[in-house]
């Protein structure tokens, strides 16, 4: 390949850029009126402004991003995570185009796209499954049926769902009606679709999922596994790698499992096989992504392997060169998100100007942001701007690492969650390896405010 168009924003964008650099592919940005002084389109080779601000009008417009490829004449499109990542339909766009999409085939994002059908391909598998429906319940009268079949709690997720929309926990039957409509509004108001379906809802479960790569030629590894059970309304804020959790012989069970489900549909490229784990260490298929994740940055960090590089190269037809026993998990690797947003105020989003921007370092800190003094975040997209990884060879090293990094990063101006992340890192239930999904709302519980929100330097 000679020149790749990024069909993203922010960190992802410089992400894949710096990727193409090292493998001396040259970049084309795309952008829209609101990032026109953003450092993707900046730092690329060539940049298209390719509408107004709103994702809708820009980001998510795939004939303007395919108009774009052309008229730069790109060999193939990266399009990170978000907007159009898991899109089978703009994949298929490329493929008309003659470009290359690097991700996976567009029948591999449309089938594990659809929860509902993604678990039923992952039972055929011979992957556990949570208890559920077998396939959408869009019928009221059968919904509640089938919730008292699997046995409250359950909950009630998206066929289309993604970011916690369209989801609802239901604890008994006299709830079950109106939350069971909300969820099916939520989701069409969402995604456009509003069938749902129904699952066993597992309590305090820790949230694991593997890593795999997977060549053109048939080969799949998987690189262990990222621990992401610290969330907020199901988004991630602090990922890691390995799981403090996990035995060896379940670590061995689980990536079994993720590269078997792989095989069987004939994956190919980047992916990640979500599971929910309950205390016992009973592992449950939930989701795959199809695509390269936030959080990839932690399993680079403890495997020494460059992710997006190998999707370029997987694109470009080459061989997976490793088995699966030169795969070596060294050392540990914390990932914090930080959000432009106000935990004072339920998580508010608080974009602004960024009055001055001083980033931490160190051995062993990375940070992956684009982000810099005078740089104004809009109120358009996600509120994250920043990643921030740190590595030790234990995981207490990294957790200290961390909250010294933490504690050097500035970015005045606006609210971000750099205060609650450093309270975190010294929390005697995560650091003892015991946080679980509802761990956030726990420690928000105990914790007194004045150890996890700040208000802006100006």
């Amino acid at each position: 390949m000679n020149k790749i168009l990024i069909a993203n924003r922010g960190e992802i964008a410089l992400r894949v850029m710096r990727a193409c650099r090292e493998l001396g592919i040259k970049t084309v940005a795309v952008y829209s009126q609101a990032d026109e002084q953003s450092l993707h389109v900046q730092l690329a080779d060539e940049a298209v402004c390719i509408g107004p601000g709103p994702g809708k009008d820009s980001y998510l417009r795939e004939d303007r991003i395919i108009s774009a490829a052309e008229i730069t004449n790109v060999d193939a499109i990266h399009p990170g995570y978000g907007f159009l990542s898991e899109k089978a339909g703009f994949a298929e766009k490329c493929a008309a185009a003659n470009i290359k999409f690097i991700g996976p085939r567009p029948e591999h994002i449309r089938l594990m796209g659809d929860k509902a059908i993604a678990k039923q391909t992952a039972a055929k598998a011979k992957a556990p499954t949570i208890p559920g429906s077998d396939g959408p319940v869009d019928n009221p009268r059968e919904a509640i049926k089938e919730a008292q079949r699997i046995g409250f709690p359950v909950i009630i997720k998206a066929v289309a769902g993604g970011g916690g929309k369209g989801m609802r926990i239901v604890h008994n039957a006299a709830a079950f009606a109106k939350e069971y409509d909300s969820a099916r509004m939520e989701a069409e108001k969402a995604f456009g679709n509003g069938s749902v379906y129904i699952e066993k809802y597992i309590e305090q479960p820790r949230h694991i999922e593997f890593q795999i790569l997977a060549d053109e030629h048939g080969k799949v590894l998987h690189l262990g596994e990222r621990d992401c059970s610290v969330q907020r309304r199901h988004q991630k804020l602090i990922e890691e790698a390995p799981s403090p959790f996990l035995t060896p012989k379940l670590r061995e069970q689980m990536g079994k499992t993720a590269v078997r489900l792989a095989e069987s549909i004939g994956y190919q490229n980047a992916g990640t096989l979500e599971f929910l784990v309950d205390k016992n260490g009973n592992y449950y298929f939930m989701e795959m992504n199809t695509r390269i994740q936030v959080e990839h940055g932690v399993t680079e960090e403890v495997t020494d392997l460059d992710l997006v590089r190998r999707q370029i190269l997987i694109a470009c037809g080459e061989k997976l060169e490793l088995d699966q026993k030169d795969i070596r998990i060294t050392g540990h690797a914390i990932e914090c998100r930080i959000n432009a947003e106000d935990p004072a105020r339920n998580f508010a989003p608080s974009p602004g100007t960024i009055g001055l921007y001083y980033s931490p370092g160190g051995h062993g800190v990375r940070i992956d942001s684009h982000c810099y003094s005078g740089y104004t975040i809009p109120p358009l997209y996600d509120s994250m701007i920043a990643k921030v990884i740190s590595v030790g060879a234990t995981r207490q090293k990294a957790l200290d690492r961390m909250h010294r990094a933490l504690g050097e990063y500035i970015i005045r101006g606006v609210h971000t969650t750099i205060p609650v992340c450093r309270s975190i890192m010294k929390d005697p239930i995560f650091r003892q390896g015991g946080a679980t999904t509802k761990y956030l709302e726990d420690f928000f519980e105990r914790t007194p405010k004045e150890l996890w929100s700040a208000a802006p330097l100006t």
